[in-house]
């Protein structure tokens, strides 16, 4: 196992707190270095600049991802219940304490263009995304998946849109009933 340098941990864990609560734009290399009691050289020892730094802090943000929803499917009885439980660990975040939006919608907002490295992050945390909750419903016995999934991700997209815009029980609350009724009709579906 590669030993992580404590620099590179704390400009992470300091990119990783500033760039989610305060926007990836409006924070500079200065105030990351400076809060991570770094210098510029030791950023720059470990990373090319604050775009490859970026995707660090996504690819961080994609791990956590990961290891919570794998956690949550691994606790499941069944596929209606592995979605239902993806989707409870989604109003978990939502609920929790500083939750400003997803990390990875946010970024993209931020870095419009499809080409460039963060917006391409984005993606790939998508695509898995993506692919993992289409796995679920051919689980379910879903003979093509993708519309499912995509209804579940864009339930998922105005949740965590919406959650850091109004009361977030509500949100949550709002977004179960419509996994639920989307389980209800894919499961009433002929297959």
């Amino acid at each position: 196992m590669v030993k992580v340098s404590e620099a590179r941990l704390r400009l992470l864990d300091t990119a990783t707190r500033v760039f989610y609560t305060e926007g990836i734009h409006s924070v500079g290399i200065d105030r990351i270095v400076a809060e991570a009691s770094v210098t510029r050289a030791t950023l720059y020892r470990h990373f090319t600049g604050k775009e490859e730094l970026v995707v660090a802090y996504l690819e961080g943000a994609a791990q956590l991802e990961r290891d919570q929803l794998n956690q949550a499917i691994a606790g499941a009885d069944s596929a209606a219940d592995s979605i239902r439980a993806v989707a409870k660990a989604i109003t978990t975040t939502i609920t929790s304490d500083g939750f400003r939006g997803c990390a990875f919608l946010n970024a993209a907002a931020e870095y419009p263009d499809p080409d460039h490295p963060v917006h391409q992050a984005v993606l790939t945390h998508r695509a898995w995304f993506a692919t993992t909750i289409a796995t679920l419903f051919t689980d379910l016995g879903d003979a093509d998946p993708h519309p499912p999934a995509r209804h579940f991700i864009m339930l998922r997209d105005g949740a965590m849109s919406a959650g850091c815009l109004g009361n977030p029980t509500e949100v949550c609350n709002t977004f179960l009933q419509g996994v639920e009724g989307l389980l209800t009709y894919r499961t009433a579906q002929p297959r």
